[in-house]
């Protein structure tokens, strides 16, 4: 890993937005007019969420700060894999959608446990 200086740098930054591009452009276009409101909003508030926590930890400028947000970028991320085992499960999305949304969802969750680990030893030293 090189040098850290922005947020973008992150690779579980990167990973998230991967999985934020995959939920606005795959996902929600073709989710019916009906849930514009309910369903599709969800999701996008929480796609978006996933980014947006570790931007906002990481300009918070101290470990356990960052941590907290980490965690809940984690959490962004699971309610997403929710959001769309709940659009499978009511034929919204095929499995192969959902299949492909996981591969995006384990490595932003991987990192995002890495990045957690990372903070975690340096606020031990």
């Amino acid at each position: 890993m090189g040098r850290i200086d922005r947020f973008e740098d992150l690779d579980c930054w990167k990973a998230c937005r991967e999985l934020r591009v995959f939920v606005t452009r795959e996902i929600t276009p073709q989710l019916p007019a009906e849930e514009r409101y309910r369903l599709v909003d969800q999701l996008i508030r929480a796609a978006r969420s996933t980014t947006a926590n570790i931007a906002e930890g990481f300009g918070r400028r101290h470990y356990l700060d960052n941590a907290k947000f980490i965690r809940n970028s984690l959490g962004s991320q699971h309610e997403c894999l929710d959001h769309l085992i709940t659009d499978n499960d009511e034929r919204m999305i095929s499995d192969e959608q959902l299949a492909n949304f996981r591969v995006i969802f384990e490595k932003s969750s991987a990192l995002s446990h890495g990045y957690a680990s990372y903070l975690a030893r340096t606020a031990k030293k």
